[in-house]
Parts: structure tokens; C-alpha cells; sequence
């Protein structure tokens, strides 16, 4: 990842924790440099030791991680890595609660629960949350608590609608990263963030860090070969050569997340329209695609007047092994997506321009097919392209993020909705 390393001018100090030190950035309103220590800490620093390389280790994991998030479309404070130990984020006002999700059960949770064993599996997620108190060792608490502190950030009260949001967000943000880390034979078993308040946009993002300090992540699945700050806090005793193998783990880690950034399996989308007449249409579909990652190719062929030239493009993607999902787009009778899904093994999905007039009439030779074939019919040009999208997301875990991000982000705006069109009617 590439980092910027032109001298910031840095205004005052913001803030100190017991891993990084945050400063404003004089020519930068609304924004802050976060700038990582060389110290890893354990039991609310009951345990601490300096670890030569952990800040730069800590900040090219989380400069990662953030990218990922937000290339999928989650809203996070990140907005660059700045250095080798520092990155520029929105300034935000923290609301000061650990939002912890669980898919395997270990650690606290089995102190907490008696009786349950470690390995149990959480379907859905298990969510969790835990107040931000050093004096009483973040104590846990439950959404009740939380709603009645009625807490104020950066002039947004934390009321009902806040708190679903950050429950809804962290269940996403975890399901992202588990995927990608899936992809590397890595099983996320936990993991920890935090919300801040955005000052200028005054919308709740993921803010803080997400570096090897906040999950467990063992490879797979296998709890021996763990790689995260659990192998610290497990230390009997604290040795040069013990500190050796953490920073080892660590460097793992921040070497393994960039593989992240990385999509597993590239596709395609070919939409074959029956007329040049239908181009518009088309375009919604490439554009759609587009904002999933997806190449999209158009093409002008009729099954029914050139049904050869159909089956002879149909044999150029076809011959090139990049796996492709066909969308046909045809008016009035659609022979195109039938004589397509007779003739490939691909998917093949109807998208036909519906017209007013005949449309009733018409769509009846994109649903009725003849047995053995199997072609889908999706009205909606943009929906064309988010199920071709699903179908590579089952390969692609940047594809898949882009789509569960999107679905957090619908049910956000709904919630929003709702809230304002409550507050005009009270």
C-alpha cells in the first residue's frame, strides 16, 4: 500500500492511549494523524512491554483493513495511510463502547457462561458490548445501560436508532472480514471496534483501529496456531525470545492482510441486447456492474435473425475460461436468452426491455421455457447485474462485501428515514 510521506504539520495532542497518540492536523480542519506506539499491553495494562516494529506492523494491519471495509462500502473514519507508523482519519468524537462479536466461543465469554465449551458456534453472531472504563475494567454492559446514559457525541444523542445502527454495522463489518479471512484458511473467532461520531458529517463510522489487537484469528480453525495478541497475554513469562515469536505472529498477520485486498476469482458479465436500439437499458446493467467490480462487455446479436453469430460469441467467452454470467436483452419475442441457456452451461439471465404497449404480451417468451432450460428472468436492469453479483460473490469475497455492504447500508438509510419522518411528526 502505498503511503504518503510528506511532512504533516500537527497541532496539538488529542489524545493518548495505551497503543497510539492522536494530533489534529493544522492544515487539515476535521481531521487527525493516528500515530501508533511500540508498546503491547494486556489486562488493561497490567502487562506491558515495549515490541520493537509493533507500530508500523499495527498501522499497515489496520491501513488494510479499513481499505478493505471501504472499498466494500462500509463508512469508516480512514482516510489514508500517512507514514509507515501513522494514518489520516476524520476527526470523530468516540462513543465510548467495545462492540465485541463472537462466531466461536472462547476466551471471557467461557469465564462468563459456565457450562458453555470452548469451540460452541454462534448462529446468528453473538454480539456483545462492554463500557470503556479503565478504573473498572470495562465492565459489560447491556443496551438498556447504554440508551439510558443517553451519552451526546459531537451534537448526536445516542437513542435507539444509534445503537441499532452500530449493532447492524458491527454484525457486517464482522461477516466482511470473516469472509476474507476465510480466504486464506483463517478462522476470525472474535473481534472488537469502536463508533465514533464523524464532527463534520455527524454520522456515526467505524472509527479507532482494527489491528491484531482486536480479534483472535486462528488459522485453520486450529486454536495451537493462533496468530493474534492472545499469544501475549498467554505468555507465562515475558523472554526476548518469547517477545521474538510474538512480533513474528504479528509481522504474519500484516503480511496475510494484504492478500486480502485481493479478489479470489475474477468474472465477467456479457450482456447480449437484440438491437442496438436497446443500448440504454444495457448501459444500466454495465453500470450496475460497475459498481460491484464486474467487467461488463455488451454485444449486439439476435438469436432470431443470426442465431450462428449468437452461438459463435457464445463460444468466444466461453473459450477463454474467465467465468461469465450472460444477461439477454431482447424485445417482443426473446429468443436470445432461451437459445443462450439451450446452449451453455454458464448462467444465463433474461433482462428484457419491457414496453407498455405489448409487455404483458411479451414477457410470457422470457418466463415459459421449453424443459432443460434454465434461465432466470430480472426485470430491473440494476437487479440484473446485483444477481449476476451474487453469483460471483459465492467465489469472490470482494464482490460478496461490496453486496453485504450495500445491504447494511439500505437498511441504514431506512432507519434514518424513519427517525427524521418521527421527529417532523412529534
Amino acid at each position: 500500500m502505498s503511503t504518503v510521506n510528506t511532512q504533516l504539520k500537527l497541532g496539538q495532542k488529542l489524545n493518548e492511549g495505551k497503543t497510539k497518540q492522536i494530533f489534529e492536523l493544522a492544515d487539515e480542519p476535521g481531521h487527525v494523524l493516528v500515530q501508533s506506539k511500540d508498546q503491547i499491553t494486556a489486562g488493561n495494562a497490567a502487562r506491558k512491554d515495549q515490541m520493537e516494529g509493533k507500530a508500523a506492523i499495527a498501522n499497515r494491519t489496520t491501513s488494510c483493513v479499513f481499505k478493505l471495509l471501504q472499498e466494500a462500502g462500509i463508512k469508516t473514519a480512514f482516510v489514508r495511510q500517512q507514514s509507515e507508523k501513522a494514518f489520516v482519519a476524520a476527526r470523530c468524537e468516540m462513543i465510548p463502547i467495545e462492540w465485541v462479536c463472537r462466531r466461536v466461543a472462547t476466551g471471557s465469554f467461557l469465564k462468563r457462561n459456565p457450562g458453555v465449551k470452548e469451540g460452541y458456534r454462534f448462529y446468528p453472531l453473538k454480539m456483545e458490548m462492554f463500557f470503556k472504563d479503565d478504573a473498572n475494567n470495562d465492565p459489560q454492559w447491556s443496551e438498556e445501560q447504554l440508551l439510558e446514559t443517553k451519552l451526546s457525541l459531537a451534537g448526536l444523542t445516542i437513542g435507539r436508532c444509534e445503537v441499532d445502527i452500530m449493532n447492524r454495522s458491527t454484525v457486517a463489518i464482522f461477516e466482511v472480514l470473516e469472509r476474507a479471512w476465510a480466504t486464506q484458511n483463517c478462522t476470525l473467532v472474535d473481534m472488537k471496534i469502536e463508533f465514533g461520531v464523524n464532527v463534520s458529517t455527524k454520522e456515526i463510522v467505524l472509527a479507532d483501529v482494527i489491528d491484531n489487537d482486536s480479534w483472535r484469528l486462528w488459522p485453520a480453525g486450529d486454536r495451537s496456531q493462533q496468530k493474534d495478541k492472545q499469544v501475549y497475554r498467554d505468555l507465562k513469562e515475558v523472554t526476548p525470545e518469547a517477545m521474538q515469536m510474538v512480533k513474528r505472529n504479528f509481522e504474519w498477520v500484516s503480511e496475510s492482510v494484504k492478500r486480502l485486498l485481493e479478489p479470489q476469482a475474477s468474472g465477467r458479465v456479457v450482456v447480449l441486447m437484440g438491437s442496438i436500439s436497446d443500448t440504454a437499458h444495457c448501459e444500466k446493467i454495465r453500470k450496475a456492474c460497475g459498481s460491484y467490480g464486474i467487467p461488463c462487455d455488451l454485444r449486439v446479436t439476435s438469436a432470431h435473425k443470426g442465431p450462428d453469430e449468437t452461438l459463435r460469441i457464445k463460444a468466444e467467452y466461453e473459450g477463454d475460461g474467465v467465468p461469465t454470467v450472460f444477461v439477454a436483452v431482447a424485445g417482443r419475442s426473446n429468443g436470445l436468452g432461451p437459445v443462450m441457456s439451450g446452449n451453455t452451461v454458464y448462467p444465463v439471465i433474461n433482462c428484457p426491455p419491457i414496453t407498455p404497449n405489448w409487455g404483458a404480451q411479451d414477457i410470457w417468451s422470457s418466463l415459459r421455457m421449453p424443459s432443460g432450460l434454465g434461465c432466470s428472468t430480472v426485470l430491473s436492469p440494476e437487479a440484473a447485474a446485483q444477481f449476476a453479483a451474487q453469483i460471483f460473490g459465492l467465489s469472490d469475497h470482494l464482490v460478496w462485501s461490496k453486496l453485504r455492504a450495500s445491504m447494511l447500508n439500505t437498511w441504514v438509510s431506512l432507519k434514518q428515514a424513519d427517525k427524521k419522518l418521527q421527529a417532523c411528526s412529534l
